[in-house]
C-alpha cells in the first residue's frame, strides 16, 4: 500500500480541503475554541494526503510563506497551519508525513530561515517530538480591528537555519 502526498496551490486546492475542515472543525466545535474569533490567513500551499483504503482526503496541512519582523529584523519564514486529520484516519502517521512534507517544502525555499506554527496545549508533545520548540516571546498579528498580541494559541518554531526561541515577532499579517 502506498501513500500519495500532494502539494498544491493553496487557493486552487481549498475546494478539496474544505470538506475535511468542515467535518473536523464544524461550527459547533469552532465556536467553543479560544481562537473562534480569529481571522486566519489563507495557505499558500497545501499538503494533502488521501486515505489509501477509500481515496478520500485523510489529512491536510497548510503551508504559509511570509516575511515577518523578529526583534526589528525582517526574516522570511515558513508557517504550518490548519493541520487536520479525519477522525477515522488518526494515529496512522498521516499528520507526521504531511508535516514532514511541509517542512521539506519550506527547506526547498532558500529564503526561509525558520518555521512557525501555533497549537493548543494538547498538541505540544506531538510537535516537540518532531523537533519543534516553544517560542517564549511575544507574537503580534493583524486582525480586522488592528494589530493584536496573539495569545489564542502557543507559538512553536522549527530550525530551518536557526529559529529564535524568544523575543518579539510581528507576523505582518493574519496568523496561520
Amino acid at each position: 500500500m502506498s501513500i500519495e502526498i500532494d502539494i498544491l496551490n493553496g487557493d486552487a486546492s481549498w475546494q478539496r480541503a474544505e470538506p475535511l475542515h468542515r467535518a473536523v472543525w464544524g461550527r459547533k466545535v469552532v465556536d467553543k475554541q479560544p481562537w473562534a474569533h480569529i481571522e486566519w490567513a489563507h495557505a499558500d500551499l497545501r499538503v494533502l494526503i488521501d486515505a489509501p483504503d477509500d481515496g478520500g482526503l485523510a489529512c491536510h496541512v497548510g503551508i504559509y510563506f511570509r516575511t515577518i519582523i523578529w526583534n526589528r529584523h525582517k526574516v522570511h519564514v515558513g508557517g504550518i497551519g490548519g493541520v487536520t486529520t479525519r477522525e477515522d484516519c488518526r494515529r496512522r502517521g498521516y499528520a507526521s508525513l504531511a508535516i514532514d512534507a511541509a517542512v521539506h517544502t519550506m527547506r526547498a525555499n532558500d529564503a526561509v530561515k525558520f518555521a512557525l506554527l501555533f497549537c493548543e496545549p494538547h498538541n505540544f508533545a506531538f510537535y516537540q517530538a518532531r523537533g519543534w520548540h516553544p517560542f517564549t516571546g511575544e507574537v503580534y498579528c493583524d486582525q480586522p480591528s488592528g494589530q493584536i498580541r496573539f495569545e489564542a494559541m502557543a507559538p512553536f518554531v522549527y530550525d530551518i537555519v536557526r529559529a529564535p526561541r524568544d523575543g518579539k515577532i510581528d507576523l505582518c499579517g493574519l496568523p496561520w
